[in-house]
Formats: C-alpha cells, sequence, structure tokens
C-alpha cells in the first residue's frame, strides 16, 4: 500500500493509456478478421495482423501506438500489483490477484517487444511462437509438469472469465454513467470472448503437456484454426471476433471509466453500486 506522502497519481494516465492500447490491439484483430472472412478468407492471429500493419504508413502508426500501450499497461500492472491500487489486499485471494497482475503485465510487455521488432527489424511477430518456446520449456526437468501447470493456470484463468462475464463483477471498478450502464452487455460480451480464447489456449498447453508435442500448442492464431474445424466452424470463428471485438470496447471503456481505489476519489460510484441502489 502506498505511503500517504506518496503520490502515485501518475499511475491513472500510464493505466488509461494501457488500457487504451490493449483496446487498439484487439480491435485491430478482430478488424482485420472480421474483414478477411466477410471477404472468404481466414481469421488471423496476433503476429499476423501486427506483421500486416508494417506494410503501410497509417498501420505503422498504430503498431506505434500499439507498442507504446503494451509498454504502459505493463508498467501499470507491475504498479498496481505492488503497490496495491486496487485494493485486493494480502489474504491468498488478493496475492494470486496481483501475482496474476504480474504475469498479464509481462505477457503484454511481450506482445509490445514484438511488436517493435516488426516495427524496427520486420520480423514476423517478434520472435518465437508459443509452440516452439513449449518445446524448449518441454526439454527442462520437470518441463512437461511445468508446461501442464501453467496450461491448467491459463483454463482457470478463462473460467474466471467466465464467471466474471456472467456475474459482471468488473461493474465494481467502473464508474456509474450512461455509458457503462447501457453498454453493460457489450461489455459482457467482450469478457466472455476472450475467456473463449484463454481457456481454448490453455487447453492447447494441458495437451502439448499430456502428448509431449510442443506443436499441440499454440496462440490466436490456432484458436481461430481449431475452431473452424467444429461444425459451423467459421460462425465459431466469427462469433469469437466479434466478443473481441466487444472486448476492445471493454478496453476502451475502461481506459476512460475504471476506477482506481486507492487513487481516486472515494465518494466515486461504481456501476456496481449503482445498480444496488
Amino acid at each position: 500500500m502506498p505511503d500517504k506522502e506518496e503520490n502515485l497519481n501518475w499511475a491513472a494516465p500510464v493505466m488509461r493509456a494501457g488500457y487504451a492500447g490493449r483496446g487498439l490491439v484487439y480491435l485491430v484483430i478482430a478488424g482485420f478478421s472480421i474483414y478477411a472472412i466477410l471477404q472468404g478468407g481466414q481469421a488471423q492471429g496476433t503476429g499476423s495482423v501486427l506483421k500486416s500493419l508494417e506494410t503501410a504508413v497509417w498501420g505503422q502508426v498504430v503498431l506505434a501506438l500499439i507498442i507504446l500501450g503494451m509498454a504502459a499497461y505493463a508498467v501499470w500492472r507491475m504498479v498496481d500489483a505492488i503497490w496495491d491500487l486496487e485494493d485486493y489486499g494480502t489474504d491468498p485471494k488478493g496475492v494470486i490477484a496481483r501475482l496474476g497482475m504480474v504475469v498479464t503485465g509481462v505477457l503484454h510487455g511481450g506482445l509490445g517487444v514484438a511488436g517493435l521488432a516488426v516495427l524496427l527489424l520486420a520480423q514476423d511477430g517478434g520472435g518465437s511462437t508459443i509452440a516452439e518456446w513449449t518445446g524448449k520449456i518441454m526439454q527442462l526437468p520437470a518441463g512437461r509438469l511445468i508446461v501442464g501447470l501453467a496450461g491448467a493456470a491459463t483454463v482457470g484463468a478463462g473460467l474466471y472469465y467466465v464467471y466474471k462475464a456472467l456475474a459482471q463483477t468488473y461493474r465494481k471498478h467502473l464508474q456509474a454513467n450512461h455509458i457503462t450502464r447501457h453498454w453493460s452487455w457489450v461489455l459482457s460480451a467482450g469478457v466472455l470472448g476472450q475467456a473463449v480464447v484463454v481457456t481454448v489456449i490453455g487447453g492447447f498447453l494441458v495437451y502439448a503437456a499430456l502428448t509431449a508435442d510442443a506443436s499441440g500448442a499454440g496462440g490466436l492464431n490456432q484458436v481461430f484454426e481449431w475452431l473452424g474445424t467444429k461444425p459451423f466452424g467459421q460462425f465459431l470463428v466469427l462469433a469469437t471476433c466479434l466478443g473481441l471485438l466487444c472486448f476492445a470496447v471493454f478496453c476502451f471503456v475502461n481506459a476512460a471509466y475504471r476506477i482506481i481505489p486507492k487513487i481516486d476519489d472515494p465518494d466515486l460510484k461504481s456501476l456496481a453500486d449503482m445498480m444496488k441502489s
């Protein structure tokens, strides 16, 4: 917890920039993918989208904004975890939540590095794929166990997103206003779309660990490919892309209206409080 003399108000604009950058990532991925599907093509994963942005001047501007946004989000998550700005506490549940912030901060920082590699080095997403990294980890002592546990934790995070979407627990972190109240269904759809992606990626990791086959692991592109093989596969892929588009809206709304309990005015009313009254 920050000391009373310690001014961490600077963390608020960093947080807002971070959520805006995160929203931009999902807006671009969903936009590219939905356009490709409507043109008879395939949805695109993160690496492919980053590479596509490099080919146009406007795309390089967007890519630069994504890099800055991911850096801001990574910094925000670290600061939030260290100083507990969202008041999760130090009980086991709070510690797990704060450790999760560190993990998401590192992951988004890595996405920023990938974008920087594309922008400066003309690489295809910044280096090794999830499958390649999974293979390297599985070569370590107890590597399969590590990958399996990481997969199980990722599935758990995905299931938590499902709960978050259905119970709408995100409301306690958002200011009460016309937009957050009337767009709540879009926010829920967005969190649910993210839940699908995270859960499937976690399932890939668990499968890779059980079969000792690192090629079974994968990211968003493999999620789209896997969904496409199911009955009504193209519909499932399109629905997932629309969910990610809603998740972009969720991130933008958080950028504008997220409450930071240990920085913001304590009398600021949350959406959850408004819905109770």
